[in-house]
């Protein structure tokens, strides 16, 4: 399967991120380890998750990790996967937090959790709004110096917050953030187009996506309010049950059914004909779901498929 360099690395990943929080939530262990295997058997080795994955099921999160560190090590397989995880949400037991302190306690929990000494892309997770950048900075210099992280990269910040990360890494010799993980896809474009990606394409960001099927709805399986009870996700996908959504989702048909593929295949491809997307993030909790991802970088969408999926999300 074919890989992308992510931008000011040397890591080499495929063109799907597998989105680890479903792992100890909807998934148990022993499912996780079949999707997993199926996953790298296909040739992928990019693997997301996050610290606080699933703090909605026990308070605390630490699942994904345990699962995913469980597994590598009975497979005897880290050195060929990129892996990444995040800082600094909120638990029942604490706030959204990316100060010196946490980053120092969370980064050492992650580690033992995964069951390795080092992480590829450490990710701040969400921004609290008050620790100084330079001390969020300066403190993942620290870990990259010590060997436990090897690149870091941002998600929910602001994109003033953002900016000044820049500005503060290259004014002190900081580490900067090589990628963002943004909430982007064909249902949700505004927010990511008109604030990030200027700051994208200064930066030389990769771009990893989060919701890249909008909770499912770019899938094709809710097309009216009887279809939200098909999924726990079903409650969070009825605002994209309007005109517009509808007409996604008809163009997502047109352009699936002249492919002979699936609407989540087309929906995954169109990401990847973004500028500076290099890999969605995206779930499965089966074979067959994984199959409609795998299809995905292998799907050459044209002018004609391109204008049509513009022009119904625009």
């Amino acid at each position: 399967m074919k890989k992308v360099n992510i931008e000011n690395t040397d890591l080499e990943v495929s063109r799907i991120n597998f989105g680890g929080n479903v792992f100890g939530w909807t998934l148990d262990e022993k499912q996780s380890f079949e999707i997993l295997d199926a996953f790298t058997d296909a040739g992928l080795n990019f693997i997301d998750t996050a610290d606080t994955y699933s703090w909605w099921v026990n308070g605390v999160g630490g699942q994904s990790e345990t699962i995913i560190g469980k597994w590598m090590k009975e497979r005897g397989n880290r050195d060929q996967i990129v892996l990444a995880t995040k800082v600094g949400s909120e638990t029942k037991e604490h706030p959204n937090d990316i100060s010196k302190k946490h980053i120092l306690k969370s980064v050492d929990e992650s580690l033992l959790r995964l069951q390795t000494d080092y992480i590829d892309l450490y990710y701040t997770h969400f921004d609290d709004d008050v620790t100084p950048v330079e001390e969020t900075l300066s403190t993942y210099d620290e870990i990259i110096k010590a060997g436990k992280v090897r690149h870091i990269a941002a998600s929910n910040l602001s994109p003033e917050r953002l900016v000044e990360s820049f500005k503060v890494s290259e004014a002190n010799n900081l580490p900067k953030y090589v990628a963002l993980q943004p909430h982007y896809n064909l249902v949700e474009r505004e927010g990511y187009e008109s604030k990030y990606a200027g700051i994208v394409e200064e930066y030389g960001l990769s771009v990893m996506t989060y919701f890249s099927l909008a909770s499912g709805f770019l899938t094709g399986k809710y097309r009216s309010e009887d279809d939200l009870n098909k999924s726990v996700r079903g409650g969070s996908v009825k605002q994209y049950l309007t005109p517009k959504g509808l007409e996604i989702i008809k163009a997502l048909d047109t352009v699936s059914e002249k492919h002979g593929t699936k609407p989540a295949t087309v929906a995954l491809a169109w990401l990847m004909a973004q500028p500076h997307v290099a890999a969605p993030i995206v779930s499965a909790t089966s074979k067959s779901q994984l199959q409609t991802l795998f299809d995905a970088p292998k799907l050459n969408l044209d002018t004609e498929d391109l204008e049509l999926l513009e022009t119904a999300s625009k």
